[in-house]
């Protein structure tokens, strides 16, 4: 019994954390931080000429901020390889996340479960899930993933319906609230890791050449966005690889 007792205070057989409301507390910070980014794609979303609903729609179907802002001038140009392959680089992080989280899944969660959970695995939602001591059920990530999911939805509401009552002065300040969090995001790091530093002021030049050039500036945003990424990764991946620590034999 002493012995049983000590294993469950040494974390070696603890439960699963799979509370519905414990998820949904967890999540109403991220719902909360989700209403200004959406709020500015719903206001850019209606701005370029998308009716309201279909701008709600097109973030209840997504839900990714960078991949909604990368994504809506390709929606409106109508290219859609274009399109498939932005995705497909801008997104490919959840990918990894997913696999990553699956590792953390009680054994309960079934299949159906896990492309639910993978479709509202952001980068927040995956943050939190992560950080919880031991297994997770998939009641604890529903409650996780709901308020964020609607608040994405809801502040993308909110900025499309508000986008035509907003004096423009306003409209253009908020129009920048999206490169403001993008730089909160790259700078912290930046300042602190050599490697990511590197990184981004590689993809700034890169971006500037394929902005400026004659010839290359023809390039359509879509395929900008794509070599862009991926030769910016691949130099952070070549310069700086990351070690891995071998246990000794």
């Amino acid at each position: 019994m002493n012995q049983e007792k000590n294993l469950m205070d040494s974390g070696e057989h603890s439960f699963p954390e799979n509370s519905f409301y414990v998820g949904l507390k967890d999540g109403v910070p991220i719902a909360l931080g989700y209403l200004s980014v959406s709020f500015t794609f719903g206001m850019m979303a209606v701005g370029a000429g998308l009716p309201v609903w279909v701008a709600v729609l097109v973030s209840m179907l997504n839900l990714t901020s960078a991949g909604q802002f990368a994504g809506l001038p390709l929606l409106l140009s109508g290219s859609c390889i274009e399109m498939a392959l932005t995705q497909f680089i801008i997104n490919m992080r959840y990918a990894l996340m997913s696999l990553s989280l699956s590792q953390k899944l009680h054994h309960s969660v079934n299949i159906l479960d896990r492309l639910l959970i993978a479709f509202g695995n952001t980068d927040e939602i995956f943050a939190v899930a992560s950080s919880k001591k031991g297994e997770v059920g998939k009641r604890y990530l529903y409650g996780l993933i709901l308020a964020p999911y609607f608040g994405w939805a809801f502040g993308t509401f909110i900025g499309a319906a508000a986008s035509s009552l907003l004096p423009p002065m306003i409209q253009s300040a908020l129009g920048i609230a999206i490169y403001g969090m993008f730089l909160a995001i790259i700078i912290p790091p930046a300042k602190h890791a050599r490697p990511v530093l590197t990184v981004v002021l590689f993809s700034v030049v890169l971006s500037c050449i394929f902005r400026f050039v004659p010839g290359l500036k023809e390039i359509s945003s879509g395929f900008v966005i794509i070599i862009c990424a991926v030769t910016a990764a691949g130099l952070g991946a070549f310069c700086f690889p990351v070690q891995t620590r071998r246990g000794k034999d």
